[in-house]
């Protein structure tokens, strides 16, 4: 592989990435690296040419090319969960489900790894605490389009199940890698981005403190600014609680890591 398209840094718009560099993405040979790439990749031509390698018939990837082809309001989120829900509808009741979640997960390509989770998500079968086991191996992966995928796949099933859900993620958060420490808080943010809000948390916001108390002064920039956007979701409806806990906080934690995710927490509050 030609070494300035591995290193490559990504186009900013769409038209100027490099046809050799679409041509691959397409194909599942090399990761998308940047937001832009993400949202260029060609689905259709994608799973046309990955899928049948997988051993997956021609005839599904044909009915999934037809039904991305007749979205009403395409998107690459709306295509990606079209394609994985349509997965797992295909193999929920067959003894290769948990083999064709294995070979999504464990591909090369990022786009192809986004279609995984939806496998988990919508397995009724699975707890949610089955659900986050299968699931840690996306939740740490290494690209950050899987990475938001995931958290939004599994959100339907984490808020139905939300105690359970806590007393796992409290348990992850004290994972080495800040990949699971993130997914902990941003999978339950009251109100997240693109997704349904979690009105019990937009409520009873103290019911993640488990969560919450355990990533206060965590050293990583990408754990803080979750941390830092979830309290500020929480305060558009529970300001009281998020400026006592910050208060609390502040006395407790006096470290340049709580005072960057305190910050954060009450950015709409002192706008105010």
């Amino acid at each position: 592989m030609n070494p300035e398209i591995l290193n490559r840094k990504g186009a900013r718009k769409v038209e100027d990435i490099p046809q050799a560099v679409l041509s691959l993405l397409n194909k599942g040979e090399i990761e998308t690296v940047n937001l832009t790439e993400w949202l260029a990749i060609d689905h259709a031509q994608l799973i046309q040419t990955v899928f049948p390698a997988l051993g997956m018939d021609w005839e599904l990837v044909e009915r999934i090319s037809n039904e991305i082809a007749l979205q009403k309001k395409p998107s690459t989120m709306n295509t990606t969960k079209l394609v994985g829900a349509a997965l797992y509808k295909h193999y929920a009741n067959t003894a290769e489900l948990d083999s064709v979640l294995d070979k999504l997960s464990s591909h090369k390509s990022d786009t192809i790894r986004c279609y995984a989770p939806f496998l988990i998500g919508l397995n009724e079968r699975l707890s949610i605490s089955e659900k986050l086991t299968k699931a840690l191996r996306l939740v740490a992966d290494k690209h950050f389009g899987v990475r938001e995928v995931i958290w939004l796949a599994l959100r339907p099933a984490i808020e139905a199940d939300l105690d359970e859900a806590i007393e796992v993620l409290t348990e992850w958060t004290q994972s080495k890698d800040e990949n699971v420490r993130r997914f902990t808080t941003e999978a339950t943010r009251p109100r997240g981005v693109w997704c349904k809000h979690i009105e019990r948390l937009k409520e009873s916001p103290e019911i993640a403190l488990p969560i919450l108390e355990q990533l206060k002064s965590d050293t990583s920039k990408y754990v803080q600014d979750s941390v830092g956007n979830w309290l500020n979701d929480a305060s558009k409806s529970k300001p009281e609680f998020v400026i006592k806990l910050c208060d609390k906080w502040s006395k407790a934690s006096p470290t340049t890591a709580t005072e960057k995710i305190v910050k954060r927490a009450k950015r709409s509050i002192d706008k105010k």
